[in-house]
């Protein structure tokens, strides 16, 4: 039996990451990655009319559809403000399909972008419970917090650093296909990156995400107004989200992960399985991410990621395509834009479009976005046929 299309993506937009952006603001990021996805979609500024951005946008605290929406010049008959850390990319696109399935708006932008300016760290007042229970032992921030779960999970499967290892370089041999990718042109071997500095123990360097600025955008419009779109539809199959906790220190164990909820549950909505998935575009801000989402997808038993890893090729042309564009850990994580690359280079492949890393004949893709510390997460699986 097919699975129910919810919603379509018509069109894409998306920046080179750049290391710095000097002189850039947010909303002007937010601009041109839309007016790089209106134009891939063939359609006019006048023919959007829902729009999704993310929280605290650069240049304004509140308010944030409207000031984004004044910006682009957009009246939407739907607005919102998704607040899912790295999950917000993959989440704004099931809510803008549940937004056209109610019908309140047809066709919906939604748009990630950041900033970096040398120097400069924008953030919010933190006055959440973590400053209570984790900062006061060390935990305060997200290499400590992400260390924490890669030393359980050595602890509890005797994981090796060589395999987590193997995710990094794996990202960094993907991005060589990728000319846009912040680490094109910069290779890595194993032995690289466990000879890279030791940030938060057991976490190397190499297997953190480097922050960069950039942004992308995602038209997403009706199964029906997508037949008459520019280029090849991509649809939207199976959705899944869950939230488990905020802090590090309430996490439950690792059988107990997010994931383990929201992949089944959109590879469900779908009706397929996850050897049937074309394309592994799984969030990857650090290589305990992939080992343990690998897990939950159940490509291999929770804590044999090891052996998955060692027994399976990761490119275009391997067994299990994984983040062909490089992930975040070869293409650069933009912030909350980070999460929104691994729709995009689903987009791509599933056009066909995705040059000379294209996987052949692919046909449906798993798009996974993670906020916070394994916390918030959403599963996506995207279609080339509806």
């Amino acid at each position: 039996m097919a699975s129910q299309t919810q919603g379509a993506i018509i069109g894409i937009g998306e920046l080179k990451p750049v290391r710095y952006s000097t002189g850039k603001t947010t909303l002007s990021l937010i601009a041109e990655s839309v007016r790089l996805a209106i134009q891939d979609a063939g359609i006019s500024k006048e023919d959007v009319d829902g729009l999704l951005v993310g929280p605290q946008v650069g240049e304004t605290p509140q308010h944030v559809p409207a000031t984004v929406s004044e910006y682009l010049g957009i009246d939407p008959n739907m607005s919102n403000t998704v607040d899912l850390g790295g999950a917000t990319g993959p989440g704004m696109i099931w809510r803008a399909a549940a937004a056209i399935q109610a019908g309140m708006c047809e066709t919906v932008v939604c748009v990630l972008a950041n900033k970096n300016e040398k120097g400069e760290t924008l953030r919010s007042p933190n006055r959440n419970p973590i400053r209570e229970f984790d900062v006061p032992f060390g935990a305060s921030g997200a290499n400590t917090s992400y260390a924490l779960l890669k030393r359980q999970h050595m602890e509890e499967y005797g994981s090796t650093q060589e395999d987590f290892a193997r995710i990094a370089y794996w990202a960094r041999k993907n991005a060589q296909l990728n000319p846009d990718a912040i680490f094109h042109g910069k290779p890595v071997e194993v032995e690289d990156i466990l000879a890279s500095p030791m940030i938060a123990d057991p976490l190397h360097l190499l297997e953190i995400v480097m922050p960069v600025a950039g942004g992308a955008a995602v038209i997403v419009t009706s199964p029906e107004k997508a037949e008459k779109a520019k280029h090849k539809p991509v649809y939207l199959k199976g959705a899944g989200e869950k939230i488990t906790h905020r802090a590090v220190s309430q996490a439950p164990n690792l059988e107990g992960l997010p994931f383990n909820y929201s992949i089944p549950r959109a590879l469900d909505q779908a009706r397929t399985n996850i050897e049937d998935i074309d394309l592994l575009s799984l969030y990857d801000c650090y290589t305990s991410v992939v080992a343990t989402t690998l897990e939950s997808a159940g490509l291999c038993k929770p804590g044999e990621f090891g052996d998955f890893v060692k027994n399976h090729t990761f490119g275009h042309d391997g067994d299990y395509p994984l983040n062909t564009h490089g992930g975040q850990l070869g293409f650069g994580q933009a912030d909350l834009a980070g999460g929104m690359s691994h729709v995009v280079e689903a987009v791509h492949q599933l056009r066909g479009e995705a040059g000379n890393r294209q996987i052949p004949d692919a046909r449906n893709a798993l798009v996974t976005g993670n906020g916070a510390t394994l916390s918030e997460t959403t599963a996506l699986v995207l279609g080339g046929e509806r």
